[in-house]
């Protein structure tokens, strides 16, 4: 049983608590930080004895956070933005305000093919703005403070985060000249696609249900491969047309249904609403989507 009697508390225990929070694995947390996972065990222990509380629940598919260890994990990252804050030198005259690290977590195609290039602006523009761009085809959480932005695509199932709706993407089949005219004549098409680990993605979902018979050549875990595949004669792609429009090679096909377009939307968090920067960054990336409507329509 945890003694409830306070001491004073440390900050690398706090930061070892935080990126187990994040990471949920004593190994992930450990990799993290570069250091062993006994450190990382022996730490949360520490901090368990000064907080008087069980912090985290060892489960077989990793870490839980108790109610005390939710609250924690918002505190020690409000600590670990003030230690940020903190070691960097203040603005000097003329000088942005826009400054610090911002973590932002987005689909790996969306992040390649189309944020990279809007967010090197905005840094280019505050030298002081660094940026932690993560990508994942599978949404992570905000609340475990893993990322500051989130950009997701599809139906949110988030609580209690600031949801900003920047558009909508289309998807089109796209390939080769070769390929496009033989499904337009046609001919049984054949398809590139996610592979098995990804078999709940909606694009392949949704070309399972309308070509059933069609065969998968090749899968790849995310569109960017697929769209390489699909140019290089594979087969057809169902591409999201910002990525068909911007590799050289492919065409839209004039054949078969298409899904309909899905939303995109910014996340942050709520306590998160009045930070400069990141304001700033989900403000830039807003206007990044509105500019470029064309390139994601239909």
């Amino acid at each position: 049983m945890i003694d409830k009697k306070r001491k004073e508390l440390d900050w690398q225990d706090m930061r070892m608590f935080l990126a187990l929070g994040r990471y949920r694995s004593l190994s992930s947390a450990a990799r993290a930080l570069r250091v062993n996972h006994a450190t990382v065990a022996r730490r949360i222990q520490a901090l368990e004895d000064s907080l008087g509380e069980s912090l985290v629940e060892r489960r077989p598919d990793g870490y839980v956070l108790t109610p005390a260890g939710e609250s924690a994990l918002a505190v020690a990252a409000e600590m670990e933005a003030a230690a940020q804050t903190l070691t960097r030198p203040a603005p000097s005259d003329g000088e942005s305000s826009i400054r610090g690290l911002v973590r932002i977590n987005a689909p790996p195609a969306l992040s390649q093919g189309f944020l990279i290039a809007r967010l090197t602006e905005i840094t280019a523009r505050h030298p002081g703005l660094d940026i932690d761009l993560a990508t994942d085809l599978r949404s992570i959480s905000l609340n475990r403070h893993k990322a500051d932005i989130a950009v997701r695509v599809g139906r949110l199932t988030d609580a209690d985060l600031i949801a900003k709706p920047v558009g909508s993407m289309a998807f089109g089949l796209w390939g080769t000249q070769v390929q496009c005219e033989r499904a337009e004549r046609g001919e049984s098409p054949t398809f590139v696609s996610f592979n098995e680990e990804s078999a709940d993605m909606p694009n392949l979902v949704w070309l399972r249900e309308h070509f059933p018979r069609s065969r998968i050549a090749f899968r790849a875990e995310n569109h960017i491969f697929q769209a390489i595949a699909a140019r290089d004669g594979i087969g057809l792609a169902l591409l999201p047309h910002y990525l068909g429009r911007s590799l050289p090679g492919l065409r839209l096909c004039a054949f078969g249904p298409v899904p309909p377009p899905r939303d995109m939307w910014l996340l942050i968090r709520r306590q998160d609403r009045n930070d400069a920067t990141i304001r700033a960054v989900t403000q830039h990336l807003t206007d990044a989507f509105k500019a470029s409507e064309q390139l994601f329509a239909a």
